[in-house]
C-alpha cells in the first residue's frame, strides 16, 4: 500500500537535511498525486496536536485541512490557554499528548532545533513533524517551494534561483538553500549585508539584487523578521528605504525573464520586499505555493504516520 519505501522509517521529520534527493522526488511525487486527486484514509481514529508557539496561518490552517483530508481527528491547542502558563516544558506538554492518545504532533517553536529534547525518548511514541524551529528550519514550507518549482520548470538542475532579504533570521532560507543545492540548482543571495552570514558561502554566492533580477529562473523573496531584530534595528528600520534597496520593486520587475517567478512564503509585507502590484502578477506563484501546501503536508504526514504503524487505506497507488 505504501509507495515511499524510502522514507518509510522516517517517523520524524524535523529537517530537510533528513531527505536525499531521491527522498524528495518520492514525496513530492506523492504530493502531486494528492493533488491530482488521489485520496487516503487513516482506516482506525487517529489523532493529531498542532502545537503551535509561534503565530501562523498558512502552516497552520493548512496542516490541519491536510489532517482532515486523511482523516485525522485534530486537538486543538493554545499555549495562551495551556498549562504552558505555569510553567510547564515543551517535553511535558507532548508528553501529556502522547499519553493521552495523541499519534502525530505538529510543533512549531521558537527555539532552534527544539526537537532534539523530543527524538528518540522512550514516552513519545509518536509521530513528529517540525512547523518551524526558531531561525533554523522550516521543512515544510521548504517542499512545497520545491514543488512549486518542479510543476513550472519540471527540474531542478541548472535553474537559477536567487534568495532574497532577511537571511539570517530566515528558516525558509536555511531549508532551500541545503536542498536546492543538492538538488543541482545554482543558488545566488541578496539582501542587506549585515543579514548575509558567510556560512552561506558553500550554497551560492552573495550578489547586489539589481546583478540578479534579470539572470534568474526563481526570485524567492523572503521578509524582514522584525521579531528577531535587536530593537535598535527596528527602531530605524524604514519600509520604503529597504523597498527601493532590497525589494522587488514595479521597475525591477519589468526586467525579470519571460520564464521567471516569484516566490514568497508569506507572510507578504506589501510594498517592502515585494510591490503590492506583484503579489498577483503573471510572474507570482504565491497563491500557488499556499495550495501546494496542503498536498505537501498530507504526504508529509502519511509518511511519518504510517512509519509509525498507523494503516491507511488509499484509492490510488504512485508507481516507482
Amino acid at each position: 500500500m505504501i509507495f515511499l519505501s524510502k522514507l518509510n522509517q522516517q517517523k520524524a521529520i524535523v529537517s530537510m537535511a533528513d531527505f536525499s534527493a531521491t527522498a524528495v522526488t518520492q514525496l513530492l511525487d506523492r504530493a502531486s498525486a494528492f493533488k491530482a486527486g488521489a485520496q487516503a484514509q487513516v482506516q482506525e481514529p487517529t489523532f493529531a496536536a498542532n502545537l503551535f508557539f509561534e503565530n501562523s496561518t498558512r502552516t497552520h490552517t493548512s496542516f490541519s485541512i491536510a489532517e482532515q483530508r486523511l482523516g485525522l481527528k485534530t486537538i486543538e491547542f493554545s499555549p495562551q490557554s495551556s498549562s504552558v502558563q505555569k510553567g510547564e516544558t515543551l517535553y511535558d506538554t507532548c508528553l501529556t499528548m502522547a499519553a493521552l492518545g495523541v499519534q502525530l504532533l505538529v510543533i512549531r517553536h521558537p527555539e532552534n532545533a527544539y526537537y532534539q529534547q523530543l527524538l528518540g525518548q522512550a514516552y513519545l511514541p509518536v509521530a513528529l513533524i517540525n512547523a518551524g524551529d526558531g531561525s533554523g528550519e522550516h521543512p515544510s514550507q521548504s517542499l512545497l517551494d520545491l514543488l512549486t518549482i518542479r510543476e513550472e520548470f519540471g527540474h531542478f538542475a541548472g535553474l537559477k534561483v536567487a534568495i532574497v532579504g532577511d537571511l539570517a533570521h530566515s528558516r525558509v532560507a536555511r531549508s532551500n538553500m541545503e536542498i536546492l543545492q543538492a538538488l543541482g540548482a545554482e543558488l545566488y543571495f541578496s539582501g542587506p549585508a549585515q543579514w548575509y552570514q558567510t556560512q552561506f558561502d558553500r550554497y551560492g554566492e552573495y550578489r547586489p539584487l539589481d546583478e540578479l533580477v534579470g539572470a534568474v529562473d526563481v526570485l524567492m523573496l523572503l521578509r524582514v523578521q522584525h521579531e528577531r531584530l535587536e530593537s535598535a534595528e527596528n527602531q530605524t528600520f524604514s519600509a520604503a528605504a529597504y523597498h527601493q534597496a532590497y525589494g522587488l520593486t514595479e521597475a525591477r520587475a519589468q526586467r525579470l525573464q519571460p520564464q521567471a517567478i516569484i516566490m514568497h512564503p508569506g507572510p507578504i509585507n506589501r510594498d517592502v520586499e515585494l510591490a503590492s502590484s506583484l503579489v498577483e502578477s503573471p510572474h507570482s506563484r504565491y497563491y500557488e505555493q499556499m495550495q501546494n501546501g496542503v498536498y505537501v503536508r498530507m504526504a508529509m504526514i502519511e509518511t511519518v504516520l504510517q512509519a509509525n504503524d498507523v494503516k491507511f487505506k488509499s484509492n490510488r497507488r504512485v508507481t516507482q
